[in-house]
């Protein structure tokens, strides 16, 4: 039966623009809508994702700096096949005798001997499998190439660290033990001094250590390297009672002096100086060496992933002359 728009407006009020095309509700549309019942569950949010920011730039956690090669630099020596290595020192030797026609006293030698040095090579693996890095590709992370990165700084890390203690078990030492250094002063804690006393105990005992040990070798303008733990570089920075801190009275009294922070110097036992002449007559005084730096093996496909190894060696810290290093335990 078709709707009666006269009575529905009679009865009702209700009229419709001339034209419109009324439209009456059927019985399955009239179900439906008086339906009491939600068919989903309520609702009056969406999807947290929608209104979520992910940054595009990445950001890298911090380790700690490693300072030996970027001080000292580092040089080659041997490669991966290399067991030990031999540095020859050479002594000349002799003695005069009062001259004479017939004499055929006096006499001119060499003496020599050869240090031994064992490198230690060390790996790791690097895995990547195909999901995971899809997995990562979504995030617009570059998987491969940041485990490649870790494995570089993981390595650099454990290089850096050689240099300073050596390896145990093997002749590998580090700036810190190796077995011809000459013995330590000892200093008071800088945090009770005052910038003179600092000066004091760097000037007074190290670099008078320093003068002793290399019996004229050295002066005040000798190019040396003063080096430090960052905690106690803070108390550089003290003054003296004219106004004064210690780095100006150090840069004025030694023109050829370079201060740099090694964070390993701040020890257990207390915080480590030391004061070092790099070269003497163009020989370095110590060299931080390695026999392979990075290398990098074959790539290995397995069924759904791939796998490489990287490798390097080091000899550590290789002291050629310990007179020229002067050391300091300040506790």
């Amino acid at each position: 039966m078709s709707l009666n728009l006269n009575a529905l407006a009679a009865r009702a009020g209700i009229v419709f623009a001339t034209g419109y095309n009324v439209q009456e509700l059927t019985p399955l549309a009239k179900s439906l809508a008086m339906d009491s019942e939600l068919v989903t569950a309520p609702n009056a949010g969406i999807l947290s994702l929608f209104t979520t920011y992910v940054d595009p730039k990445l950001i890298d956690v911090l380790v700690k700096p490693m300072r030996m090669a970027e001080i000292f630099g580092e040089t080659k020596k041997g490669d991966w096949t290399t067991q030990t290595a031999h540095f020859p020192v050479i002594e000349s030797t002799g003695e005069v005798s009062s001259y004479g026609d017939y004499s055929n006293n006096g006499v001119a030698g060499v003496n020599v001997n050869w240090p031994m040095r064992q490198p230690y090579h060390y790996q790791l693996v690097i895995e990547v499998g195909e999901k995971e890095m899809a997995m990562a590709g979504a995030s617009k992370i570059d998987w491969a190439s940041r485990k490649q990165i870790a494995a570089a700084l993981t390595m650099n890390k454990f290089q850096n660290k050689s240099y300073i203690f050596g390896i145990e078990g093997l002749a590998n030492e580090g700036i810190l033990n190796y077995k011809d250094a000459l013995p330590n002063v000892t200093s008071t804690p800088w945090a009770t001094m005052d910038g003179q006393g600092v000066y004091d105990s760097i000037q007074g005992k190290l670099y008078a250590e320093l003068i002793k040990q290399t019996d004229g070798h050295v002066d005040a303008s000798t190019p040396m390297e003063l080096l430090l733990s960052p905690k106690n570089e803070v108390n550089l920075h003290k003054t003296n009672q004219y106004n004064v801190n210690v780095y100006d009275q150090l840069n004025k009294n030694f023109p050829g002096l370079k201060i740099r922070s090694i964070p390993e110097f701040s020890t257990d036992a207390g915080e480590v100086v030391k004061l070092i002449v790099r070269e003497y007559e163009g020989q370095e005084t110590l060299d931080l060496s390695f026999t392979e730096k990075m290398r990098v093996h074959a790539m290995i496909p397995e069924l759904s992933s791939w796998k490489q190894k990287r490798s390097q060696g080091t000899f550590g810290c290789i002291v050629y002359r310990p007179l020229f290093i002067a050391s300091m335990l300040v506790s």
